[in-house]
């Protein structure tokens, strides 16, 4: 195999021949507050896109969120198995109808989670790169100016990766994503009445989670359109429950709520968390459902 023939000896006793996975946990990135520039690092954009993994074996192809949900796009499907490797898993996701690529997880029939990062984008050569499918590529600049960039450009950030980093299957910082706004997702738990000409709801209770506990983060009620207000307030009536899911909250509202089961994940961008706990100046970015609710967390900035 001209691929593995390639890597050195070190490296091939990390690559192992496995049988085909169901499933294999992503890695996932920690939100920094440092910018910096290090050789070690590359540094790549923030997608602002809906993560996948793609299982490729047998003659089928097989796209799976975070939380495992298989979704179906035939023009990707087909994109994947007309590539020259027939047994692959790759990571990325899909951003305005393309199935934007990082890194791969599982080649030829190999697990090379193992491999450093730098040896697991080599791999990237033996594919055919062309929509629906993209690779995402190294900013040519160091992280300063690539974070710069993103900012001037309107992107949602930038991700740094470790050249030396293997895939881990959990939350690393050898993968640092440092974000032009701040922002993350939150569970929704309940929504308010509409004042005024507004309809739907007024705004969306949301929280995340810490351990077992459900903690009230505030309200949420700018950036919908009238279109989404009808089909989120359709949604949430139909999980609508008797009490408050939250287990943590202080300064809920008293009149006019409604409570829903935390199921329904938002994104949202806010100016800053207040010395309560709370979200100051939140904007509704998207739904999304590509991760179980209670993996939403609070975000801790870290340092590298």
């Amino acid at each position: 195999m001209e691929w593995l023939d390639a890597l050195d000896e070190d490296l091939r006793s990390r690559v192992k021949r496995t049988p085909t996975p169901k499933w294999i946990a992503p890695m996932a990135a920690t939100l920094t507050d440092a910018r910096f520039d290090d050789p070690e690092w590359v540094f790549e954009r923030k997608l602002d896109g809906w993560r996948y993994l793609a299982f490729v074996a047998d003659g089928e192809a097989k796209l799976l969120t975070r939380n495992k949900i298989p979704h179906s796009f035939p023009d990707v499907e087909g994109a994947l198995l007309a590539q020259p490797v027939s047994d692959f898993v790759i990571d990325g996701e899909m951003v305005a109808g393309n199935y934007s690529v990082f890194d791969v997880l599982r080649f030829d029939g190999h697990d090379v989670t193992q491999l450093p990062l730098y040896a697991r984008k080599q791999l990237f050569r033996y594919f055919e790169w062309r929509k629906p499918l993209a690779l995402v590529g190294i900013m040519r600049e160091g992280g300063l100016a690539a974070y710069q960039r993103a900012c001037d450009e309107g992107w949602e950030g930038i991700m740094a990766k470790r050249l030396d980093s293997v895939y881990e299957h959990k939350r690393s910082k050898q993968w640092l994503k440092m974000k032009c706004d701040a922002g993350q997702e939150f569970v929704v738990g309940g929504f308010t009445d509409p004042s005024g000409a507004r309809i739907g709801f007024g705004a969306l209770l949301i929280g995340y989670y810490d351990g077992d506990d459900f903690v009230y983060a505030g309200k949420l009620g700018t950036g919908f359109d009238t279109k989404l207000l009808r089909e989120l307030h359709a949604k949430m009536r139909s999980i609508e429950v008797d009490s408050s899911p939250f287990t943590r909250a202080t300064n809920l509202p008293k009149k006019g709520a409604h409570w829903v089961r935390p199921e329904i994940i938002v994104d949202s961008v806010f100016m800053e968390w207040t010395s309560e706990g709370k979200l100051r100046h939140p904007r509704f970015v998207r739904v999304r459902d590509d991760k179980s609710p209670r993996d939403v967390v609070r975000e801790q900035p870290s340092a590298r």
